[in-house]
């Protein structure tokens, strides 16, 4: 089932949260709509299932519009970041809630409960009732009650944001392969960008109530249309050092850096960035930079260096069993087709 958002608009008295969006679903895809918070996500989502009404332009699902349909009547099924489970109901009845709104005779309830509570590993919590059950198990709970009703759409606010992190990441795995599994069209809303880059099929990135840019989680996180998406997409996120381009380079406080060959930038003002995995530490006198270590993060597997360099703080990725000191120079290199290069007014991409 496809899913379209035409010049939607979203006001609240004089403020617009959010501003001409356009976006198109395909059938079965997995859209991710990724923001800080604030920026128009959730009420996007809201406004597809029909708890907020558009102040202006049309969705469509499935090729009807939509935005004079009751909720009941548009075919969704919307998972909460809160699970809005029924505290006085067994799991069991929870789940087959949807079934029996829709007067579905007994058996047939009993039976579909039990094969989605089978897919999703809870059958042994069916007489539980939800304060009984972990945040996970609840989640997977609301997932369940979500499934049996066969939707055209599942639609999913944050709905990982009140797992701890090892949950979190189990929950990832079990949506993306439920997803995939069942072929169903879902919007998934997150602020988590982690989330994003493992989930979906495509990222729809937003601020300020508008769209910022769609595309593929790599095609984001390679070629990021501004200095926005840029930083917002990566952990750590991406570095950037003003400068400027002049004779061919970008020269930058206490050094310069060769552009590509083939890659022409205007001269003129620009920001430049370049991922953390990108950089390599060198002695004081070999880098491109020359910085002074501000801390150091040890992950385990790597760690995470960040120096004071060029008037910037600037994060490298090392070894894990990589040691240095507070205070220590270090050279940083970054090789020149490592660099993008951001106009410094605007913060578009330029020179792509």
């Amino acid at each position: 089932m496809t899913i379209v958002y035409e010049e939607v608009s979203k006001r609240f008295g004089r403020a617009t949260v959010v501003d001409r969006l356009n976006l198109s679903v395909e059938d079965g895809e997995m859209m991710v709509l990724l923001g800080p918070s604030g920026c128009g996500k959730t009420t996007s989502l809201r406004m597809l299932a029909g708890l907020e009404t558009a102040s202006g332009g049309s969705i469509y699902i499935a090729g009807r519009r939509v935005n004079d349909v009751p909720p009941r009547d548009r075919d969704v099924a919307m998972v909460f970041q809160n699970y809005a489970l029924y505290p006085h109901m067994t799991v069991e009845q929870n789940i087959g809630y949807p079934l029996l709104v829709r007067r579905a005779e007994r058996a047939t309830i009993r039976g579909e409960v039990g094969r989605v509570a089978r897919m999703l590993e809870i059958d042994p919590l069916l007489e539980r009732r939800p304060r009984e059950l972990s945040g996970g198990e609840r989640q997977r709970v609301a997932l369940a009650r979500a499934v049996i009703r066969k939707p055209a759409a599942f639609l999913m606010d944050e709905p990982l944001s009140n797992l701890d992190a090892r949950l979190r990441l189990q929950m990832r795995g079990e949506l993306k392969r439920l997803q995939r599994e069942l072929g169903i069209t879902t919007v998934y809303v997150t602020h988590d960008q982690a989330e994003a880059m493992t989930l979906a099929h495509r990222v729809a990135v937003m601020r300020g109530g508008r769209l910022e840019a769609v595309g593929t989680p790599t095609e984001l996180y390679r070629r990021p249309a501004n200095r926005f998406i840029a930083g917002f997409l990566g952990s750590p996120p991406m570095n950037f050092v003003p400068g400027e381009i002049r004779d061919g380079r970008f020269a930058f406080e206490g050094g310069a850096i060769a552009l590509p060959s083939g890659q022409t930038v205007a001269a003129g003002p620009v920001v430049a960035g370049f991922r953390p995995e990108a950089a390599r530490l060198a002695a004081p006198d070999d880098g491109a930079f020359r910085g002074t270590v501000y801390v150091t993060e040890e992950m385990g597997a790597e760690s995470f260096v960040f120096l004071e360099c060029a008037g910037q703080l600037v994060t490298v990725r090392a070894e894990a069993d990589f040691q240095a000191e507070i205070g220590d120079v270090l050279g940083v290199t970054v090789p020149s087709s490592a660099l993008h290069f951001f106009d410094a007014a605007s913060g578009r991409a330029v020179g792509r």
